[in-house]
């Protein structure tokens, strides 16, 4: 069986001979991506202030952070600053199929890995900062109307983007939407029902008409839409703390939609104890509560949550020796 085959089944239930492994760094990795070509008629700038650095984003947001302090930054100027700007927006061209050959021609050379193809977030993770995020919340109450037309707008594109992943040779899509905080949604249940739930259902299913799973990544506590996303057609959850509900909870959840879990231990109760025993013991746990429906990965930027190496090395090697055990 293909580390392709693999995956696919760990997100189908389809009972694989083992968990996937996603780890970077020359380490085992059943899945791969795959870079695009540059956005025609756009040219990224990025100048400095004193101690601020500006940089602009493809969607004509500007950005500023502290020189040599923060690493990603926050919106300083939203691109659709004013609602009278809406008629006049224009999307990036992102799913021009000439940013796609690229990755049609990786993915032809590793027909062997699951290929996975990156999105830049559902329609949440982009309008907030067209609009800023304090601000797009209270559109979500007072500007319901150009909310709608904003979210149609990049729900058509990206729906274009999925055709183009799907061309491309991708087996599936992932994306980044940070829902929760700590303990709860950002948002009420029941707005995000009426408002992103259609959202989701149909850039999901334009997903599975062409073939392609959909991988979830989303940061904070998002129980409350757990279903919703099941029924929506996500098919894993990439959570990289998951021990904020419960594994065992968890496990049931994901099972109960036939949904996989994509993830680390733990990087905010387990892997910065450097406790190994801990770490360890977290892993086999893991591998023995969601078994078949599990894809092991690393978090990309241990440095920022004050995690060794050495300490991710545990991890990885339980889920290394589980893997050939298994396959």
């Amino acid at each position: 069986m293909t580390p392709r085959d693999v995956v696919r089944r760990n997100l189908n239930g389809a009972s694989p001979d083992r968990i996937g492994v996603n780890f970077s760094g020359g380490r085992m990795n059943d899945m791969a991506g795959a870079g695009l070509g540059p956005v025609a008629g756009w040219e990224p700038r990025r100048w400095t202030e004193g101690q601020i650095e500006y940089y602009d984003d493809v969607w004509g947001n500007v950005w500023h952070r502290l020189v040599g302090m923060s690493r990603g930054g926050e919106i300083h100027s939203p691109a659709l600053d004013d609602w009278s700007k809406l008629d006049g927006c224009k999307m990036p061209d992102l799913a021009n199929p000439d940013r796609f050959r690229p990755a049609r021609e990786h993915f032809a050379s590793i027909a062997d890995r699951y290929r996975l193809g990156g999105l830049p977030g559902f329609p949440f993770a982009i309008c907030r900062y067209l609009r800023k995020m304090e601000v797009y919340f209270q559109d979500l109450i007072w500007e319901r109307a150009n909310v709608d037309r904003l979210h149609g707008q990049v729900t058509d594109l990206l729906e274009e983007m999925i055709v183009q992943w799907a061309d491309a040779g991708a087996d599936g899509i992932f994306f980044c939407e940070d829902w929760g905080v700590q303990n709860r949604l950002l948002i009420s249940p029941r707005m995000w029902r009426q408002v992103f739930r259609p959202l989701f259902e149909r850039l999901c299913g334009t997903a599975r008409s062409r073939g392609l799973d959909v991988i979830m990544h989303s940061c904070g506590y998002v129980w409350d839409i757990l279903d919703d996303l099941g029924e929506c057609g996500v098919s894993a959850m990439q959570f990289d703390q998951p021990s904020i509900y419960g594994l065992e909870r968890l496990a049931a959840k994901l099972k109960q939609h036939g949904m996989a879990l994509h993830a680390p231990v733990d990087i905010q109760q387990v892997l910065p104890t450097g406790n190994r025993e801990l770490i360890e013991a977290e892993a086999h746990r893991m591998v023995e509560l969601f078994g078949g429906s599990f894809i092991a990965k690393d978090y990309p930027d241990l440095h920022g949550i004050g995690v060794l190496p050495e300490w991710d090395a545990w991890a990885y090697d339980v889920f290394a020796a589980e893997a050939r055990a298994e396959g």
